[in-house]
């Protein structure tokens, strides 16, 4: 399951990056300490632990190996450990941050823009968040009621107000209570989620904006999960709508630790406007002495950012560009394709409760039963089974309301369903998908057996 004939390449990698320092003077760094080799091959064990996230019967959380390049290149930049903060501790990282960013912001249709990479879509958002309050200080923000938690969290760190706008019943925010709630009170700046985490469904981003012409609020998009997808050929209407709007949003985060095929923690925060550099202005100016050059951590919130992360991106965006069409997008497109195909399939089995048809790589549904306790019972037994038979799914919590929408014969016991959930975000996904089904065939019938 673990690749490693890619190894003989980073030796060889690491030879031609220590030619670049062939002019210094001898210097050899201390030997691996003698208990080393142990207490590498106890962590090695320890890791055992972990599910199986790389084979493609992990098909639970939003979990995507990094791609051989990325962690090559991550490793190879680890003998330098450049900081991108400044160009003191990371020239040649930088330089490659500003270049993978720029790919990134071409891929959303910026032109000019203002952007860097950070820890995690977490960290980006708020990032955006802060920006979005210097922008547009008076008024409050709205999200989706399917949003990620992270935005009313950073809205409590920022002293930003924060209120929750319901879904409608594909899972995308609602546009009329949108409306709603923007005639109600001033709004400063509206969330916009093109593949929220528990659903993969797309706010109608291109509907949104033309609330924006009426009522004069910043748009965010995050991204984060579902950003790659723009590059996909067979998106339904909706989503290629809203993707199609994305270079009119003020900000953007993606985080490439998911769909970008990096390791963690890679996220991306992307401003429109570059003119929005003047909120971050402070001064530091030790760390800016060597270079009249923009430093990257003079647009960051972070201090101190991993090098490794810039250059393990721009190495995988150079071997796999981000085109439509290209590789890359078609390795998404073969991931949306099996969900799509596994929802097909649950929804003409007359044991499972499909959800809504994917917009993106994530899969909903239940078990049939009378009513929402025990479909929720058994969705935890079928989980159980699955897991013993080495298919590892996810579970869900799906609100009251949508529940009655998907699943109106079910008798409303309970305020949530538990749901089976998949991401379906690795391109072997499609290949492996019988496999899958057949194993989930087995996991339901072991459990109405029982049930």
């Amino acid at each position: 399951m673990l690749e490693r004939d890619s190894l003989k390449v980073l030796e060889e990698a690491l030879a031609v990056l220590e030619q670049g320092f062939a002019a210094m003077p001898e210097f050899k760094p201390a030997p691996l300490h003698p208990k080393g080799r142990e207490v590498l091959l106890e962590t090695a064990r320890r890791m055992q632990e972990n599910y199986p996230y790389p084979h493609p019967l992990y098909a639970g959380q939003m979990l995507k190996p990094p791609h051989v390049m990325a962690r090559l290149a991550y490793m190879l930049s680890l003998w330098i450990n450049p900081n991108n903060h400044a160009l003191d501790g990371g020239r040649a990282s930088s330089a490659l941050e500003r270049e993978a960013v720029a790919g990134i912001a071409a891929m959303f249709g910026y032109r000019d823009h203002l952007g860097h990479l950070c820890a995690s879509g977490t960290i980006a958002n708020l990032e955006a968040l802060w920006v979005a309050r210097h922008a547009a200080p008076q008024g409050l923000v709205l999200a989706s009621s399917q949003a990620h938690y992270t935005h009313g969290r950073m809205c409590q760190v920022l002293g930003m107000e924060f209120r929750s706008v319901p879904v409608d019943e594909l899972g995308r925010m609602d546009l009329n209570a949108l409306e709603d709630a923007l005639k109600r009170e001033k709004a400063a700046t509206v969330v916009v989620t093109l593949g929220n985490t528990a659903l993969g469904a797309v706010d109608p981003l291109h509907e949104i904006l033309t609330l924006r012409d009426r009522y004069g609020f910043r748009v965010h998009v995050d991204a984060a999960y579902g950003g790659y997808f723009t590059l996909v050929d067979n998106l339904g209407a909706n989503a290629r709508a809203a993707f199609d709007a994305a270079s009119l949003a003020d900000s953007i985060v993606v985080d490439p630790h998911k769909h970008g095929l990096q390791p963690y923690g890679c996220g991306c925060v992307l401003f429109r406007d570059p003119a929005v550099g003047r909120y971050y202005k402070h001064d530091s100016p030790y760390t800016y002495f060597t270079s009249a050059e923009l430093h990257l951590g003079e647009i960051s919130l972070e201090c101190s950012r991993a090098g490794a992360s810039a250059v393990a991106l721009w190495a995988t965006q150079r071997l796999l560009p981000m085109t439509r069409g290209g590789e890359f997008a078609q390795g998404l497109g073969a991931g949306r394709a099996a969900a799509l195909e596994l929802h097909r399939g649950l929804s003409h089995d007359g044991r499972m409760l499909a959800g809504l048809e994917p917009e993106l790589d994530i899969v909903v549904w239940t078990l049939a039963a009378a009513g929402c306790r025990q479909a929720g019972a058994r969705a935890q037994a079928a989980f159980d089974a699955a897991a013993h038979r080495h298919l590892h799914l996810a579970l869900l919590k799906v609100p009251g309301p949508l529940a009655q929408a998907w699943w109106p014969r079910l008798v409303a016991d309970s305020d949530t369903v538990t749901a089976l959930r998949s991401c379906l975000m690795k391109p072997e996904h499609q290949e492996w998908l019988p496999k899958i089904s057949r194993i989930l065939d087995s996991a339901v019938a072991e459990v109405l057996a029982h049930n």
